[in-house]
């Protein structure tokens, strides 16, 4: 009897500390909270790039109530920025955040998903992503770098840069010492430049210090922090070779898939916003940057002439020839990007390019 009782009462016990341990709060592991690292190819607090994708990390970290946080670290900091999709992929990082053309030499079609020259406004972009076949190709465009891909971000029509030289025909550009990516590099190089390949966090000294007399980089306000204004007084437009580059989150494949839905789609909204909210930030305030550009800084606006333009397109197509011909997944991506252009010009020209004519004409208005 005294055994029967002991073992009841003990089973008692045993039921009781199990119904007050479950009242305890879980540790952090049976919750499924994870802390994923980010690495990015921009300097820390970058205006517009490394802002934005500390916004993005941050968003991610309040959606999830602190199940998934992001922590992110700047060019530098882990690896060098043109090293972060090798770090994400071999699982050393869960992500990063950067622009699609850097990673040309391990995935050629990587350009295209940047975008291309003479290609896609940021908008049209969007429409591609979304509802034009392409997420499914960028997609297929990074499974080889053992990444998901996300667009998270977009710069809007950039400007083709900041020259120390005035440069009134194409002749100029040969021996121009230039920064530049993406197809649009080679394009310059055809037309005579020696053009180097620099992460943001090199630029503004390479031009401070004469290694290059011509710097791309983004728009006003992304390049107003870099001072680019000090040392090159010619300001060119327009953004022929980047007309809406896109910015992305890359994510190691296995970490992705190890999401739970809810968890996954948390990222994809988050990355979808930031690539809204750094597109609207890029447009309102490089508007004021750039008359300050001007009224404060004597910087000497110049535009490319249309007869230069054509001249210039006219190459970027022999580049993109010799692209596609030479990689079936970049000729995969442009033979569908290409068609979308082709009916977004279509469409394109009778809303945003006529309202623009017609904003433009001379009549009274009220100023500002």
């Amino acid at each position: 009897m005294k055994r029967r009782s002991f073992l009841k009462g003990a089973a008692v016990a045993g039921v009781s500390a199990t119904a007050v341990a479950s009242t305890f709060p879980k540790p952090a592991l049976s919750q499924n909270k994870r802390k994923w690292r980010m690495v990015t190819t921009w300097p820390k607090n970058l205006p517009g790039l490394g802002t934005g994708a500390q916004y993005f990390a941050d968003m991610v970290t309040k959606c999830s109530d602190g199940r998934l946080t992001i922590q992110l670290h700047a060019s530098g900091e882990i690896v060098p920025a043109f090293e972060s999709i090798d770090a994400v992929k071999a699982g050393t990082v869960e992500m990063g955040h950067g622009a699609p053309y850097y990673w040309k030499g391990k995935a050629p079609a990587s350009q295209f998903v940047s975008n291309f020259p003479f290609g896609l406004t940021a908008q049209e972009y969007n429409g591609w992503y979304h509802f034009g076949g392409g997420a499914a190709l960028c997609d297929e465009v990074y499974e080889p770098l053992g990444c998901k891909f996300l667009v998270c971000g977009n710069t809007g029509v950039q400007h083709p840069g900041w020259s120390t030289k005035e440069v009134n025909t194409l002749e100029d550009f040969k021996g121009l010492k230039m920064r530049m990516p993406g197809i649009g590099a080679e394009v310059m190089r055809r037309l005579g430049a020696t053009v180097v390949n620099l992460p943001g966090s090199e630029v503004s000294a390479a031009l401070a210090a004469g290694t290059i007399d011509w710097v791309e980089w983004n728009n006003p306000y992304g390049e107003a922090s870099m001072g680019f204004w000090r040392h090159a007084k010619y300001y060119y437009t327009p953004g022929w070779h980047e007309c809406g580059t896109v910015l992305e989150t890359f994510i190691n494949r296995s970490a992705w898939d190890g999401l739970e839905d809810d968890l996954k789609a948390i990222v994809e909204a988050c990355a979808f916003a930031t690539n809204d909210v750094m597109l609207s930030e890029f447009q309102a305030r490089s508007g004021p940057i750039l008359q300050q550009f001007v009224t404060q800084h004597g910087v000497k606006i110049r535009r490319l002439s249309d007869d230069q333009l054509a001249k210039i397109g006219e190459v970027v197509g022999e580049v993109i020839t010799e692209l596609v011909a030479d990689d079936p997944m970049s000729k995969k991506v442009f033979d569908n990007m290409n068609k979308y252009r082709a009916e977004q010009i279509a469409y394109s020209s009778t809303t945003e390019e006529d309202f623009f004519r017609a904003r433009s004409l001379d009549y009274k208005w009220p100023k500002p």
